[in-house]
């Protein structure tokens, strides 16, 4: 890794020589602008506007234009000789808890590597001073013409620096925030726990740019003559209707993504089981079909009973039916009667006998009508 900045961090009265290396590098795909019809380069060229010729960067410095458009020409002589001390050096200027650290002020994150056997020591002093006291260190630098605010911390065997913002230089989050008052209730962060569970953590080496990746394919498939692979349709979601369906569905969705069964709970100890409330209908219901057929059973019994009763009490007493279909009608009929008729055996056998062959048929005629 080539240095783009040579210095000496500042430790009290502790010098460290060290170089600055870019510690990210960007991996995304640049393309260039080009004429359509015929595929030429576009290319920007630098004019001057007196001259109105072509110039080289070596004839190319720096100036200020001032508010009345006037052009006042700094040379790098002159920033060298800026009246600050971080014009070469990183300067620590205290040492806190990395927590204190807002991440909306990290701004690029550089290597600090020691430069030559000298700075060994030091820079190992300062490596493990700051590992054994959990702090980052608070320093200011200047780079690219301009004093910067840095953060230095232990990355692995190294130490690292993080450019900074300077804080008035992050905007307040004024007017981000929804208006008015949004009530949540505990059933929602529930599920939005649950969903934060199923989800899990992720090991950061795992991700990668998919949109590069894709990109790459069609240039290649471009190169080669062929025809670009398209993007696969998005599948059509559901209209969620509220945020609990959409929370429920993210929790099922995420636990089919990791291979998980779903569960009937969809969180461990949270009081929200929506399968087994679309349930409780149906076992309603079962429930009274259980007694309904309890209670049609039940009948059928004591008429069982009764026609045993009654086949006792009117032996050689027979009726002829015109098909099963009429004699099956005529179950019930028959059985009322039987009641009724061994009732009136008790009193006298010879005129049971007379009313258990009138009472049937009468009976039984009257059911055939109502049928």
């Amino acid at each position: 890794m080539r240095s783009i900045w040579n210095g000496a961090i500042s430790f009290g009265l502790v010098s460290i020589p060290i170089k600055l290396v870019n510690a990210t590098e960007s991996h995304s795909v640049s393309f260039r602008q080009i004429h359509t019809e015929d595929s030429g380069r576009i290319r920007y060229r630098k004019v001057c506007e007196l001259e109105d010729r072509e110039v080289s960067q070596a004839e190319i410095g720096k100036a200020y234009e001032d508010a009345d458009g006037t052009i006042i020409p700094i040379s790098d002589e002159d920033l060298s000789h800026l009246p600050i001390p971080t014009a070469r050096t990183i300067e620590i200027v205290a040492f806190v808890p990395a927590d204190r650290i807002d991440p909306l002020q990290m701004d690029a994150a550089y290597y600090l590597a020691a430069s030559g056997a000298p700075a060994a020591k030091p820079y190992t002093l300062l490596r493990e001073a700051l590992k054994r006291s959990n702090k980052v260190a608070i320093a200011k630098y200047a780079l690219r013409g301009r004093e910067r605010l840095g953060m230095l911390r232990v990355v692995g065997d190294a130490i690292a620096m993080h450019g900074l913002l300077w804080p008035d230089e992050v905007r307040a989050p004024e007017g981000v925030a929804p208006d008015g008052d949004v009530t949540v209730r505990d059933k929602e962060l529930d599920l939005a726990d649950a969903l934060m569970d199923t989800l899990g953590e992720v090991d950061l080496e795992d991700l990668h740019d998919e949109y590069r990746e894709a990109l790459e394919e069609v240039i290649a498939a471009k190169a080669a003559g062929e025809t670009p692979p398209e993007a696969p349709e998005p599948a059509e979601g559901g209209k969620v209707l509220d945020l609990m369906s959409a929370l429920e569905n993210s929790v099922r969705a995420a636990r089919r993504s990791r291979g998980e069964r779903p569960a009937a709970e969809e969180t461990e100890g949270a009081d929200v089981r929506p399968l087994t409330r679309r349930r409780s209908t149906p076992k309603e219901t079962g429930g009274k079909k259980s007694t309904a057929t309890t209670s049609k059973k039940a009948p059928a019994k004591k008429t069982a009973d009764a026609k045993k009763s009654t086949a006792r009490t009117t032996r050689g007493a027979k009726k002829t039916t015109p098909s099963r279909k009429s004699a099956g009608s005529t179950g019930s009929a028959s059985g009322a009667a039987a009641r009724s008729t061994s009732k009136s055996t008790a009193r006298s056998a010879s005129s049971a006998k007379g009313t258990e062959k009138k009472t049937p048929a009468k009976k039984t005629s009257s059911r055939k009508r109502s049928a």
